[in-house]
């Protein structure tokens, strides 16, 4: 009985967030140092020093005492150390101490600024403060964190989701940073639309921009000119139909067929993920512009003009599906590896054709992907504005429309806030379409059983059309590259095209000297930048996403709908809006991260995350509940079983994640443009200059750079993840299936 007690008093986990809160309040710098990690701060004044100080040595010199309520919090979990869980009195000490603590952080967080009182009623209360506050630094973050999950250990205690503090934990944290980071900014942002010349408040500012007729233009459906927001719809439709369709094509013949080059295959397929949108754009205009080399040989061969057919639709559509291809394809690839064999294999046992395996088996079971990938395919779609800038012409979208509200002379916030509702109102009708399409079926086709055989080869009158359009899109992806290469090494592009290599001298040149290395090209200081945050943010993008995907998939709670639709928001507004979202609710204290890595590394994370969050669901729904249950009963906490087991079998969805969040931040524009400083700027902000200044030699130059980069991460990437292997024979077997 000793020993029992005694077990169940023992908290590490408790004991390491007690820990965490006072390490954050008396040891390191409460507010925002700049620099951190030089850690020079520590010998320029730390720890009396204001700029530096902790809570605690502020409190003690008589400086920012609206800090000193948090003792509180601190203190009070320390008495129920000694006490079980199942003591009433241990749920209650955490759960006040942590919403106390918490809550106070965001009150006085939002209650004083760098000017005293933000609030006219609080000064009106309370009097001149005399006093002000800078942005959380990480001392503040620890503590908070300390708070947050002291409060969900008191949450399990009480029983919430079978008393697991790893699921509780994950769901209040993943709650927190999305709320923190999605909804509030862009909350923040569309207040916008909402606000009068005068500075109040109206509806009538927010509907009348939002009846605008360029907004909508239903004149088209009596053969005028559609709006903005139909052209937006109808395009984002066509691209997440062809760009699943291609996924699906380029899937099953990397999985399912015989074919020799696959991983050439592969590795061409996801080329145009990483590659700035303008210059695949550019390659397109090359190819098939007015003075294309491709429209005036036909020209010449048919003898007829050359027009402007590439500018709006045909053109746009072309370099969204070349865009976004691959991300239906690294979504797809994960689903149809993860069907099982077995099924597969015991269809065919009771003397089913191949392609009546095909029909009823194999791509029923890839309705989850396929529903996943047509809906990033569409968001992404709806949200870029890098294709429809080059190529769009005359056909207007929501993206380049905000875009112009925002940088545009007319700088009309309102305006764009209305146009992002609109692009948020079609995101969450497509959101819902998609669940409805799946329903409520089972697509388990994982369990805890052996012996699950190998996949067997497409039909042959699937495979022949299947091939077929593989290569035709393969060949046409390789022209389009073979044309970017070719504008890197020609005097200018177009005009004078005498071989040459400055482009690259100029932005990667290097010498050695007694130092070591000098890089002395232009480009070098925005390419270590981009590689340094692009690798910090991939992990966590991915550790985000993947996390998010399985409290969706095994856990239940309240509200879980509404957090599902909140981990995609990010994903639905447009970059712009995001960049400028930012700024408006990270330039000012309680958050203050605007100029720094961080607000970069956290626009990745935001805005990458839901690619994660849907291939891990995709893959996740394929893995039977008997696999956690399993686990569980042995032993294992949660945290174990996601561990050990979860994860292992979601390699190809780690990699989709890994992959996009990386290059996505490599080849980022649209936030990175107003989130960039003189000490971060970024390959793409780079680049976007040179175009601006007529340099289009090395931009080129660069983006082909950039490519060959990304190419080698991701094939590192590849390697340290691997691939999940469910079959039990050698795939040389597969010629006897």
């Amino acid at each position: 009985m000793r020993e029992l007690t005694s077990e169940k008093t023992t908290h590490p986990v408790l004991l390491f967030w007690i820990i965490a809160g006072w390490v954050g309040f008396f040891l390191l710098p409460w507010y925002g140092v700049e620099a951190f990690f030089s850690f020079e701060w520590l010998i320029d004044g730390y720890p009396f020093d204001p700029d530096y100080a902790p809570a605690g040595f502020l409190i003690a010199q008589g400086e920012k005492l609206w800090l000193a309520p948090m003792v509180l919090a601190l203190v009070a979990p320390l008495a129920v150390l000694s006490k079980r869980k199942s003591d009433p009195i241990y749920a209650k000490v955490l759960i006040l101490a942590g919403a106390f603590g918490f809550g106070w952080m965001i009150l006085q967080g939002f209650a004083i600024g760098i000017r005293g009182w933000n609030f006219e009623w609080a000064a009106a209360l309370f009097g001149d403060l005399g006093d002000r506050q800078f942005g959380m630094g990480y001392g503040a973050l620890i503590c908070a964190s300390a708070f947050l999950f002291l409060f969900t250990q008191g949450i399990a205690a009480r029983g919430a989701i079978n008393g697991d503090v790893f699921v509780v934990s994950a769901i209040g944290g993943v709650i927190v940073i999305v709320t923190a980071f999605v909804f509030f900014p862009i909350a923040k942002m569309l207040t916008a639309a909402f606000i009068t010349d005068e500075g109040g408040y109206s509806v009538g500012v927010f509907l009348s921009k939002f009846f605008d007729d360029r907004l909508w233009g239903l004149g088209c459906l009596s053969g005028g000119r559609c709006g903005a927001a139909l052209n937006s719809l109808f395009l984002a439709v066509l691209v997440g139909f062809i760009t699943t369709v291609l996924g699906l094509i380029f899937a099953l013949v990397v999985t399912r067929s015989g074919f020799r080059y696959k991983r050439a295959l592969r590795a061409l397929t996801v080329l145009p993920i990483i590659t700035p949108p303008f210059v695949i754009g550019l390659a397109l205009i090359l190819l098939f512009g007015l003075s294309g080399s491709v429209t005036v040989f036909f020209a010449d061969v048919f003898g007829v003009q050359p027009t402007r057919w590439l500018y709006g639709l045909p053109g746009v559509l072309i370099a969204q599906t070349l865009a976004f291809t691959p991300i239906a394809f690294l979504v797809l690839i994960g689903v149809v590896e993860g069907v099982s064999p077995s099924m597969e294999e015991a269809a065919q046992t009771l003397r089913a054709s191949k392609w009546q395996v095909f029909k009823t088996v194999s791509l029923p079971l890839m309705r989850p992907g396929l529903a996943n990938a047509f809906l990033l395919g569409f968001i992404e779609s709806m949200a870029d504005f890098g294709n429809p800038l080059v190529l769009g012409g005359n056909f207007d979208v929501l993206s380049t429309e905000i875009f112009f509200a925002i940088v545009g002379a007319q700088y009309d916030q309102g305006k764009a806030a209305v146009l992002a509702m609109v692009l948020l109102c079609f995101t969450l009708g497509a959101f819902y379409a998609q669940r409805f399409w799946l329903g409520k079926k089972s697509y388990t086709t994982v369990s805890g059983k052996g012996d699950s055989g190998v996949h067997p080869h497409m039909p042959r009158a699937l495979s022949v059309p299947v091939l077929a359009i593989a290569m035709i899109w393969a060949g046409f992806t390789a022209l389009v590259y073979v044309m970017i290469f070719y504008g890197s090494v020609v005097e200018l592009w177009g005009v004078n095209n005498t071989l040459t290599f400055k482009h690259y001298v100029t932005a990667f040149s290097f010498r050695f000297e007694d130092g070591g290395i000098r890089w002395s090209g232009a480009a070098w200081d925005s390419f270590w930048t981009t590689l340094k945050i692009a690798g910090i943010a991939a992990p966590l993008t991915a550790i985000v996403g993947l996390i998010t995907a399985y409290l969706l998939t095994r856990q239940t709670f309240a509200g879980k709908n509404a957090f599902e639709f909140g981990t995609m928001l990010s994903f639905a507004i447009p970059g712009t809006v995001i960049g400028v979202s930012y700024i408006l609710a990270f330039n000012v204290p309680p958050i203050e991260i605007t100029g720094t890595g961080i607000i970069l590394v956290v626009s990745f994370i935001f805005r990458n995350m839901p690619v994660g969050v849907r291939a891990g669901i995709a893959s996740m729904s394929q893995l039977d509940n008997s696999l956690d249950e399993s686990s569980l009963t042995l032993g294992a906490n949660s945290w174990q079983t996601f561990r050990r087991i979860i994860l292992p079998l979601l390699r190809p969805a780690i990699l989709a994640a890994l992959v996009y969040s990386f290059v996505r931040a490599m080849t980022a524009i649209s936030a990175v443009i107003f989130l960039v400083s003189a000490e971060y700027d970024m390959a793409t902000s780079y680049i976007i200059g040179r175009v601006e200044n007529n340099d289009y030699g090395l931009a080129i130059a660069y983006s082909t750079t950039l490519i060959f980069v990304m190419l080698s991460v991701v094939a590192l990437m590849q390697f340290v993840v691997g691939r999940t292997e469910i079959g039990r024979r050698m795939t040389q077997s597969r010629s006897n299936v």
